[in-house]
């Protein structure tokens, strides 16, 4: 061979057979590219758990202030502190299995004139909820003023900051927080003794 012929030389490089044979391999397809999704699987497993958790959480938290403003509306005439206290560790118990050590509680009974504006007869809280001062005025939606004219309501909330369990995609706590409203079954009002 004459270099200065202008003849190219062409250099052999040939990988080793067992890296061929491994690029040639279908055998083992599958697996690795289960490995390559197997991170995107277990975010997709782990942040559908956390999802459905908050959501059964908001749903016992809602179920709990249903139940907590139904019981007190039941009464006739009177409730004591004792039995308000009662329901409101009752009612915590909806949450099982999930934790109602942070689940602030408050009823407060509101009286609505014939003008349509409301006013706290009473209120109580529980767990570190603020309970709203007697005379004051008191915020409802229009549509309970317009039909609870001359009546009272018993108004039931319940909040709760939710920390997902893990944590691995939702980091962040969801502030949950629920009203309810219930007319007296009695009609009547319901003091506090």
């Amino acid at each position: 061979m004459n270099l200065f012929r202008g003849d190219v030389v062409k250099a052999k490089f040939e990988l080793p057979r067992w890296l061929k044979r491994f690029g040639l391999a279908r055998e083992a397809a599958a697996a690795v590219e289960f490995a390559l999704i197997l991170p995107a699987l277990l975010i997709l497993y782990m942040g559908a758990i956390e999802v459905s958790q908050v959501v059964t959480v908001d749903r016992k938290i809602s179920a709990a202030t249903g139940a907590l403003g139904d019981l007190v509306a039941r009464n006739d005439e009177q409730i004591s502190a004792a039995t308000l206290n009662d329901y409101f560790a009752a009612v915590g118990l909806i949450l099982t299995p999930f934790s109602a050590e942070d689940l602030k509680q408050l009823v407060t009974l509101v009286y609505i004139d014939a003008d349509g504006d409301a006013e706290v007869v009473w209120s109580v809280g529980y767990n570190g909820a603020t309970a709203k001062v007697a005379n004051a005025p008191y915020p409802l939606p229009s549509e309970i003023t317009d039909i609870a004219r001359e009546m009272h309501i018993v108004v039931s909330e319940a909040q709760l900051a939710y920390q997902p369990w893990g944590g691995y995609v939702l980091d962040t706590s969801f502030n949950l927080y629920k009203q309810f409203f219930h007319t007296p079954r009695f009609g009547a009002l319901i003091d506090l003794v």
